[in-house]
């Protein structure tokens, strides 16, 4: 259904792609991965026509219909999220005005008229309401929100709506750029289950190995210019580039090896009247050989050494009696909650269930009704979220910021942490009141990072990170040996992490004293992660 083929892409004066190629089958599962910065994007503009290749060809079936979801998505007006979901507001009207300016034309029967018509129909289905409240309810909108004004929710609930009208209208490959950064939980692993019997194919980028490793069958890698083809999920290639990587060193050094004798018995006896000839046929052989690169390592997590914080009493922080409300709306009433030391506490339930007001509360940045919170022995609070840049200095360069928070720290170690949180060599030296949103909670992680407390508390810390840095960070907190709570739809990094499981619903906590498959197995949905987490 889609080919591309020998495609060469500059950007900048740097070449992305040279001689690159692959092809997508209907139904299949493709995965595109590579490093920050590699080109999967691009890519992506380039067959969605957005963009030009240089050199090459990117081929479709005519009556292919293509959905795209970008990692942000734009509200237009005062469309409300049932509006965005059906493709009432933009979408629509837009395909109308395009599909009469092609009749107008003539042109009725080229492949942008067949997608237009295809796409109008599936919106002007009449299921198409039924079909955006189901997947609204998938992803974790409530009945109440539909009518709402798109406007008036973030940038993560509007992508959603988003994605629910690219799932109404079933494209026959979607391209999903980063598709679960804004899901919870619960929303993640709703998509993943829907994905897993999509009858249309797939070409995704994603940070989360977990997510690739449900519902990928095939593996692309941007690597040295090329599209390097893999099959199996996501761990599958791994293990298949490792093995691969092994193979082709050792081709490398067995013909270096190979090289080095003739060249050393050319060079001996090329002077040697009686074995002259024998030396010019050892340098020809050399000439006529097909050298074989040296091959590029794969790229792999950067590990450091995470600083231990000070020791602090056997009770982290005890809630005793909480109640917690916002307006006439109850969120906790009459809450007990005890966090021991040493604990790694991962927080699920239900959008909305209270998991990051708990958290807020917890990290004492949030004003509760009644109750009391007590904080044990020298505690030292490290409270990460996503929103907060207060914390930053504006007129700090990046590498001074890191520098700052933890005075011990060498700068060579400090340029390793940040190259590996996606922050390049040129970019140490931005001012921080100049990062985007992203590059700002990247920052403020790493500074947790050099300089951890002993009771750190952070709210989708995964965001925002490619799958080397997330990697990268689940390796250091895995030496941490300070008290961890934290919220994450990444189930690769919950289940490195995670030691007790909290499940937060209907105002209630309910504590399990394992990891999250212990969790899942002990409230009865080992097979199911969905009804696990709606479990009462």
């Amino acid at each position: 259904m889609l080919t591309i083929r020998d495609l060469k892409k500059t950007v900048g004066g740097r070449t992305l792609f040279e001689n690159a190629s692959m092809q997508v089958n209907y139904g299949e599962r493709v995965a595109l991965v590579g490093p920050n910065g590699a080109g999967k994007s691009t890519l992506f503009s380039i067959i969605l026509k957005t963009d030009d290749a240089d050199v090459g060809s990117v081929e479709r079936d005519e009556w292919t219909m293509i959905g795209y979801l970008p990692q942000e998505s734009q509200v237009r007006g005062d469309e409300t999220v049932m509006d965005v979901a059906t493709g009432r507001a933009g979408e629509l009207p837009e395909l109308e005005k395009r599909l009469h300016e092609l009749e107008t034309a003539g042109t009725v029967d080229g492949p942008e008229y067949l997608e237009a018509h295809a796409k109008f129909d599936a919106l002007n289905n009449p299921q198409v309401e039924a079909k955006a409240k189901k997947m609204l309810r998938g992803l974790g909108y409530r009945e109440a929100d539909f009518d709402r004004p798109a406007k008036e929710m973030s940038g993560g609930w509007v992508m959603r709506a988003h994605l629910a009208r690219l799932l109404v209208m079933e494209p026959d490959l979607l391209l999903l750029d980063e598709p679960t950064n804004h899901l919870d939980l619960l929303s993640l692993l709703w998509l993943q289950e829907y994905l897993k019997t999509y009858s249309g194919a797939l070409l995704m980028i994603s940070h989360d190995r977990q997510f690739m490793d449900e519902i990928i069958e095939n593996v692309y890698e941007i690597s040295e210019q090329k599209l390097i083809p893999y099959k199996g999920n996501y761990s599958e290639f791994l293990r298949q580039r490792e093995a691969l990587y092994e193979q082709q060193t050792a081709a490398y050094k067995n013909q270096q090896k190979e090289i080095k004798a003739l060249q050393e018995f050319a060079d001996r006896f090329r002077a040697n009247p009686s074995k002259a000839s024998q030396a010019m046929s050892k340098l020809k052989q050399i000439e006529r050989m097909e050298l074989i690169e040296k091959p590029l390592a794969p790229r792999k997590p950067f590990r450091f050494q995470i600083p231990q914080p000070p020791r602090g009493g056997s009770r982290a922080v005890t809630l005793e009696g909480l109640h917690m409300a916002y307006g006439t709306h109850k969120v906790y009433e009459g809450l007990d909650l005890t966090v021991e030391r040493g604990e790694r506490t991962v927080l699920v339930g239900p959008n909305g269930a209270g998991k990051s007001t708990l958290l807020k509360i917890l990290a004492g940045v949030l004003e509760f009704q009644k109750g009391e919170r007590k904080l044990g022995h020298n505690a030292k609070i490290g409270y990460f979220s996503q929103h907060r840049a207060e914390f930053l200095d504006p007129n700090r360069t990046v590498i001074e910021e890191v520098l700052n928070s933890a005075p011990t720290i060498r700068e060579d170690e400090a340029r390793g942490i940040l190259g590996s949180f996606l922050f390049r060599k040129e970019e140490i030296y931005k001012k921080t009141e100049v990062l985007s949103g992203g590059e700002k909670s990247r920052l403020n992680l790493i500074k947790f990072l050099v300089d951890p407390p002993n009771l750190l508390l952070m709210d989708e810390p995964t965001t925002h990170l490619d799958i080397h840095s997330v990697e990268s960070l689940t390796l250091a907190l895995e030496k941490y040996e300070g008290t961890l709570v934290f919220i994450s739809h990444d189930v690769h990094f919950i289940r490195h992490l995670a030691t007790k499981v909290l499940h937060v619903n209907g105002g209630k906590v309910f504590a399990y004293p394992g990891g999250y498959d212990y969790y899942l197995e002990k409230s009865g949905s080992a097979g199911d992660e969905r009804a696990a987490l709606t479990a009462q």
